[in-house]
């Protein structure tokens, strides 16, 4: 295995790797959701499509999935500074037991998918719920990859080396166009089944297969894997991981809660939602999950050591800068709705009502993003301090109060009612959250957090409406083609706002300017000189 994809990296270069990678995976999903958008549109088979992930993913959920990397990496790190057999026996236990768990309940789930389908789809047809059951079926072994996959990941992450697990989503994602595309054009009576062949593929190859080889590369570090289902640190590792496995929050939910409460709404609701927020979570991905990602082995050494005010510092840090990129491009975003949606989407048997609705669920999305960067990286840090307990239990808090919110919004307001509780849970769990962290590690780590935000939206709101005024110029003016005069709303209207933010950042928000966009500025003009 090549060096570049084996080397150590440091929190610079890893969050620009995990950046890269977040942003190529979204932009691979995107492509992937315009193929299917494109062939099917927004209708009852991609509805079943999107509804098949919500039995499989809640099992990843329910075993940790979403954040074993992260509750595996602490104990690593304690084991092997012990001494390396006893870091590798603590690996084996803990791999071969999710081996047993994932496999048993994706199997009990293989064997009861009609009885799930029914109740991850409760507004469906009962036709249509067996073809769900039918195409749950196929995705379900995935599972058996994902969990096993995330632990050599883990152990890459321990290691530091960000440039493998940088790669399997893009594998992933690849294989599940590629096998949408094929059958579509030689097997067209198999409706949307290629997509989802795609995905067991993908978790095969791309989150199984690639990671155990990186791991097991001697350049790496190499792999010693023994049959082994006992370790002292299985206790701590379940303590860890049970409040993960039994508290299910808002931030695991919500993607679920969209499709199942979607399913109550009009034909194409959950596929319409699904499409919104697919680019709701590109700036989430590329700002604030590669920052905590990349992050959190750098807080887990600091924690481990005892470096409390490194850690706040190094916390902070990765808070104001994430806010400091997200929040502008979200506003943005906002004013370029409609346009980016219909350059994305609108062709095939996507239509312009399609669009103006999807737009719409985008914006309110959108208004959730600040919250999703400040939780990712908070989030991380109260697991850098093996703390996974209250996170859980205040997201099963916020999970509790909203839900009441998604049947309630989503009966009065359709599938916009569904976007806005989504959005207003996210709020709850992050407030939450940062009360939390200020009454048992204090309020260094958060220092600047609400000034910060306070400047950023001062800044971005009268820079977002010239931005959104030109979008409906371009569009009711020119006489362009629908996807051409996307794209030149798309360009005009974020040169607009970069052109009215980047004056005003520097001339009110010095210190702003000065630690984060100024900041990357240089960095781009040293990079290119």
């Amino acid at each position: 295995m090549s060096n570049i994809f084996t080397k150590a990296q440091r929190l610079g270069p890893a969050a620009l790797i995990m950046a890269a990678s977040v942003f190529l995976s979204r932009f691979m999903g995107l492509v992937r959701d315009k193929v299917i958008s494109y062939y099917y549109g927004a209708g009852p088979d991609t509805d079943i499509y999107f509804a098949a992930f919500v039995i499989p993913d809640f099992i990843n959920y329910l075993l940790a999935g979403g954040y074993f990397s992260i509750t595996l990496i602490p104990l690593l790190n304690r084991f092997f500074k012990q001494s390396e057999a006893e870091g590798w026996r603590f690996f084996s236990a803990a791999f071969w037991w999710v081996v047993i768990g994932i496999s048993t309940l994706s199997a009990l789930a293989w064997v009861f998918a009609f009885e799930l389908a029914m109740l991850s789809a409760p507004g469906f047809a009962p036709e249509a719920q067996q073809r769900l059951a039918g195409f749950m079926r196929i995705i379900l072994p995935a599972q058996a990859c994902f969990l096993p996959g995330a632990c050599f990941t883990a152990l890459l992450f321990m290691r530091r080396q960000f440039a493998i697990p940088a790669l399997t989503p893009l594998i992933y994602n690849g294989c599940i166009i590629i096998g949408g595309v094929v059958f579509f054009y030689l097997f067209p009576g198999s409706g949307m089944e290629g997509f989802l062949w795609g995905v067991l593929v993908g978790a095969f190859l791309g989150s199984l297969c690639l990671p155990a080889l990186a791991a097991a590369s001697k350049s790496s570090g190499g792999l010693r894997l023994n049959l082994c289902l006992t370790h002292p640190g299985l206790k701590k590792f379940l303590l860890l991981a049970l409040p993960l496995m039994l508290g299910q929050s808002i931030v695991v939910l919500d993607e679920a809660f969209l499709r199942v409460f979607g399913s109550l709404g009009p034909e194409g609701g959950v596929s319409l939602l699904n499409y919104a927020r697919r680019i709701m979570m590109v700036p989430v991905g590329v700002v604030a999950q590669a920052a905590g990602v990349a992050s959190y082995p750098f807080l887990a050494a600091l924690a481990a050591a005892g470096d409390r005010e490194g850690f706040n510092t190094t916390l902070n840090r990765a808070l104001l800068a994430s806010l400091a990129v997200i929040i502008p491009l979200a506003f943005w975003m906002m004013a370029a709705a409609e346009p980016m949606m219909r350059l994305i989407f609108e062709q095939g048997r996507f239509s312009a009502t399609d669009t103006a609705t999807s737009s719409l669920l985008l914006i309110i999305m959108l208004g959730s993003v600040g919250f999703w960067a400040v939780q990712q990286i908070l989030g991380r840090g109260f697991y850098a301090n093996e703390n996974t307990i209250t996170p859980v239990l205040t997201g099963s808090l916020a999970t509790l109060i909203c839900l009441p919110l998604y049947y309630l919004l989503g009966q009065q307001l359709g599938p916009a009612g569904v976007a806005l509780a989504g959005t207003l849970s996210l709020a709850l769990y992050t407030a939450l959250l940062g009360w939390r962290w200020t009454k048992k590690f204090g309020s260094e780590a958060l220092a600047g957090l609400f000034a910060r935000t306070g400047v950023l939206l001062a800044l971005s709101l009268p820079c977002a409406v010239p931005a959104w005024l030109l979008c409906g110029l371009i569009k009711n003016s020119l006489p362009l083609a629908p996807l051409a005069g996307a794209a030149l709303s798309l360009a005009a209207s974020g040169l607009c706002f970069a052109a009215l933010y980047l004056p005003l950042c520097r001339w009110l928000a010095p210190r702003l300017w000065k630690e984060s966009l100024g900041l990357i500025l240089r960095r781009f003009k040293t990079a290119n000189n």
